[in-house]
C-alpha cells in the first residue's frame, strides 16, 4: 500500500511483478518457512536442478498461481500485473553435465498422455491457457488494471530469417507470439537485450518483427539491457534504442533492465536527460480499456505578477482523473509537468508564461480536451 501510494503521488504507475511458477531460487539463503508452498502443498512442487518449481501442467498449480495474482488485484490499487520470462524453466544440468528434462511425468500422464498433443505442444498449451486465464480474470475483476509480459526477446530462431539464438518457443514452451496475436495482454515487453548493429540479434530488426505480429494493436515496449552501460556499450547505444522505440507504429515506449544500472550511471542519465528524457512523458493510452476521455477541466489564474503566476485547476462533473498534464510556454519554449490527481494548484516562478494549458488523464491514459489560457504581456 505504501509503495503504491508513493508511486501515485509522483504520477507513476506501479505494476506487481510475478514469476508464477518459480517456488524457490537457488540463491535463497533463509530457511524454507512453514507456510511455504513446498510445505503446504508439496505435491505441486518439483525439484528441478537447484530450484523448486511449480508444475505448470498441474491444474491445481494454475488455480493456485491465479489466486495469488487475483488476491493482489482485488486488495491493492495496482496499475498492472507483470510476468517475467520464466514459464517452464530454463534448462538445468545434472551432475553429469547433461540437461535435465522437467519432471512433469505425473501431470503429463494425468492430463496430457493419450491426447492429441505432443508433450511439447501440451506444455505450450498449459502456458497459453494460464496466460489467457490471468488476462480474462483481471479484466472481469478490475478492467483498468493492465496485464503485461516480458518474454525472451526471440520467439524462435529464424524469425525473422537473419535471427539466431535461444528458442524460447521450444525450450521454455512460451508461445509469446500467440499471446500478442490473441490480445491476451495490454502491453508486451520482449527482452531485446542486444545491440543495434549485430545482425543475428539486432535490436531494431527484432523490434520490427514483433511489431508486425501485433494485429490487436497492443503496446510493445521493448526491454533494453541497460546493465551493459558502462562496460560493453557506450551510453549512446541505449539513447539510440530509446529513439528507435519512440518510432513504433502503435505507441512509443521502452523498459530498462534494470533500474539500479540506470540510477547508478550518471553518464547514461545525463545523455538521456539531454535527449529523449528532456521532458516528462505520459504512458500511452490503452483505448481498449476504456475510450471515453475525461471532461475538459477548468483552469484559472489566481494571481499574476512580474515574477510569478499562481494557477489553479479543477475537474468537472465530479470526475477524479488519474493525472494532470500542465504545459506552459515561455519565450517560445514549452515546459510539461505531470501531477497526481490530488494536485490542484501551482506557482510558476520567474517571467510569467504567455500560454497555459491543462488536461486530465484517466486511468486508461485517455487525455481530456485541453483547457487553455493566454496571458497578456
Amino acid at each position: 500500500t505504501f509503495a503504491i501510494a508513493e508511486a501515485h503521488k509522483r504520477g507513476l504507475e506501479l505494476h506487481a511483478w510475478f514469476n508464477p511458477y518459480r517456488a524457490r531460487h537457488a540463491g535463497a539463503k533463509s530457511p524454507v518457512s512453514a507456510n511455504h508452498i513446498s510445505k503446504t502443498h508439496p505435491h505441486l512442487v518439483r525439484q528441478y536442478g537447484r530450484y523448486l518449481w511449480l508444475d505448470p501442467g498441474e491444474k491445481e498449480v494454475q488455480n493456485y498461481s491465479l489466486r495469488v495474482v487475483m488476491d493482489v488485484v482485488r486488495r491493492y490499487d495496482v496499475d498492472g500485473i507483470h510476468f517475467d520470462d520464466y514459464f517452464y524453466p530454463y534448462a538445468e544440468r545434472g551432475p553429469d553435465g547433461k540437461e535435465l528434462d522437467f519432471p512433469d511425468e505425473a501431470s503429463w500422464k494425468k492430463y496430457g498422455a493419450g491426447g492429441r498433443l505432443s508433450r511439447d505442444d501440451w506444455r505450450r498449451q498449459n502456458v497459453n491457457t494460464f496466460i489467457r486465464r490471468v488476462h480474462d480474470s483481471i479484466k472481469a475483476t478490475q478492467p483498468a488494471v493492465k496485464f503485461g509480459v516480458s518474454p525472451f526477446g526471440i520467439w524462435r530462431p529464424g524469425y525473422p530469417p537473419q535471427i539466431r539464438g535461444f528458442d524460447a518457443y521450444a525450450r521454455l514452451y512460451a508461445d509469446a507470439r500467440e499471446w500478442l496475436q490473441q490480445g491476451w495482454l495490454d502491453y508486451f515487453a520482449p527482452q531485446l537485450y542486444w545491440a543495434i548493429e549485430p545482425k543475428e540479434q539486432s535490436f531494431p530488426v527484432l523490434l520490427d518483427w514483433w511489431n508486425a505480429q501485433n494485429p490487436k494493436q497492443r503496446h510493445i515496449w521493448p526491454g533494453m539491457n541497460t546493465t551493459r552501460v558502462p562496460g560493453a556499450w557506450k551510453p549512446e547505444e541505449i539513447v539510440n534504442q530509446v529513439r528507435l522505440a519512440a518510432k513504433q507504429p502503435v505507441s512509443a515506449g521502452h523498459v530498462h533492465w534494470n533500474m539500479k544500472s540506470l540510477m547508478r550511471n550518471p553518464d547514461l542519465g545525463n545523455a538521456l536527460l539531454r535527449g529523449p528524457y528532456a521532458q516528462p512523458a505520459l504512458i500511452p493510452a490503452s483505448p481498449w480499456l476504456g475510450h471515453k476521455p475525461p471532461a475538459k477541466p477548468r483552469l484559472a489564474v489566481l494571481a499574476s505578477g512580474t515574477a510569478s503566476v499562481k494557477l489553479s485547476w479543477e475537474s468537472v462533473a465530479g470526475e477524479t482523473p488519474r493525472l494532470w498534464v500542465l504545459q506552459y510556454r515561455r519565450s517560445g519554449e514549452w515546459t510539461t509537468q505531470i501531477f497526481p490527481s490530488d494536485r490542484r494548484s501551482l506557482i510558476i516562478d520567474g517571467v510569467p508564461p504567455d500560454a497555459l494549458a491543462i488536461s486530465a488523464v484517466d486511468r486508461a491514459g485517455n487525455l481530456s480536451p485541453t483547457a487553455t489560457l493566454a496571458q497578456r504581456k
